[in-house]
């Protein structure tokens, strides 16, 4: 089955050369020399003030509610992967959803002053499939209301607005490292502020509180990243360029293929797009079904991101309902999109994606391709991923 992604590993001999560093010197977790390295590297490429790794995504998010104290409410999207969601109620904080920019998808900021309850004392927003928010919207809400604003950066890493990262707005940015992601450590996440202050916080909540061996200040969580979960980061990172390139070339093909006949998220002005996620929305759910078994019946699996809106969630309620995400989440469908996808499987998915929505019978595939390489097209500047490892959708 081909699923929407598949996990880059990189070169197994470099990350070996890593491992044997680890038994080497022992030194397995607590803040390691491997850890130390990715943190210096990825503050350096992202271009970013202080990058604190953690062992995932969803408790950078924790971490960043309390670092900040937050209680009460914050104002949040519907359209995101659950975890935006379930990190604030579980930290106790009442989630208040504002409704979606139909363009670009992410939280809309003229959505938001309505919203905001006299408890509320945060935005979260969501940069969906690596599309930057309105953060200078967002940020003019924030000071006129004197609100914290927290993005979950899950899909934004090397992800630019303005020629700087967008992961620099904000009062704090997180990251996730899953296999899933384009750049990953398997298991991890990040958190990213400006505030020197702020970050030595941070790196004691995610350490128990502990200062030294003999002085615990405050309350914390093991959040911390293992030295083997740094090895990959470190192995990944040195071919990110390639992965960037390889993801733009196939996201490139799709659009041309596909922007005239489905409804593509619309880029934020002054961004750069990372691809690590290829979305396109359908006429209606019963399209996007059709469409789903249609590839499924050819061996690719597709995935419905993000499905269902969380406003619907019944833990939540009860919530205004937030028809614009309600509507998108039932029309959205990611294809697959990563290193080494082979160009016989992306014409497969196109072909089939373009015969279902014209309501074809017969292939089409010598009208758009004529050429079709079914050896493959990736170039050998890549490692592509060890056919032997486990798929992860």
């Amino acid at each position: 089955m081909i699923n929407v992604t598949k996990s880059y590993l990189g070169k197994k001999t470099k990350f070996l050369g890593y491992v044997d560093s680890i038994y080497a010197s022992g030194w397995l977790t607590n803040q390691g020399p491997l850890v130390a390295e990715l943190e210096e590297r990825l503050r350096d490429y992202l271009g970013v003030r202080n990058i604190i790794l953690t062992n995932n995504g969803t408790l950078a998010l924790q971490i960043a509610y309390r670092a900040l104290n937050l209680a009460g409410s914050a104002i949040t999207t519907p359209f995101s992967f659950v975890a935006t969601t379930s990190s604030l109620k579980w930290e106790g904080i009442r989630p208040i959803f504002a409704d979606i920019d139909e363009a670009s998808w992410n939280l809309d900021p003229s959505a938001i002053e309505a919203r905001i309850d006299t408890d509320t004392q945060a935005i979260v927003a969501t940069h969906v499939f690596g599309n930057a928010c309105d953060v200078e919207g967002i940020a003019q809400i924030a000071e006129r209301h004197r609100l914290k604003v927290i993005y979950d950066g899950a899909h934004a890493f090397s992800v630019r607005y303005k020629d700087r990262s967008v992961l620099n707005w904000g009062d704090i940015s997180t990251l996730s490292f899953h296999a899933t992601k384009l750049f990953h450590t398997i298991e991890g996440g990040a958190i990213v502020t400006n505030d020197d202050a702020l970050a030595a916080r941070i790196r004691l909540l995610c350490n128990f509180g502990i200062v030294d061996t003999d002085i615990i200040d405050g309350i914390g969580i093991n959040a911390k990243l293992n030295e083997f979960a740094a090895a990959m980061g470190l192995c990944i990172l040195d071919d990110i360029a390639l992965i960037l390139e390889q993801r733009e070339e196939i996201a490139r093909r799709y659009e041309t293929q596909l922007g005239d006949h489905f409804d593509l998220q619309q880029q934020q002005h002054h961004s750069q797009r990372n691809h690590s996620y290829f979305p396109i929305a359908l006429a209606s759910e019963s399209q996007l079904l059709r469409c789903r078994a249609a590839l499924n019946a050819q061996g690719i699996n597709p995935r419905r991101y993000f499905y269902p809106s969380l406003d619907t969630l019944g833990y939540l309620q009860p919530q205004s309902p937030q028809t614009r995400s309600r509507a998108l989440s039932r029309r959205v469908l990611c294809l697959p999109i990563y290193p080494g996808l082979p160009r016989h499987v992306q014409n497969t998915v196109i072909q089939t994606l373009l015969m279902e929505n014209a309501g074809r019978s017969e292939p089409i595939t010598e009208r758009f391709w004529p050429q079709v390489n079914t050896a493959g097209w990736m170039d050998d500047r890549l490692p592509l991923p060890d056919p032997e490892s486990k798929r992860i959708c």
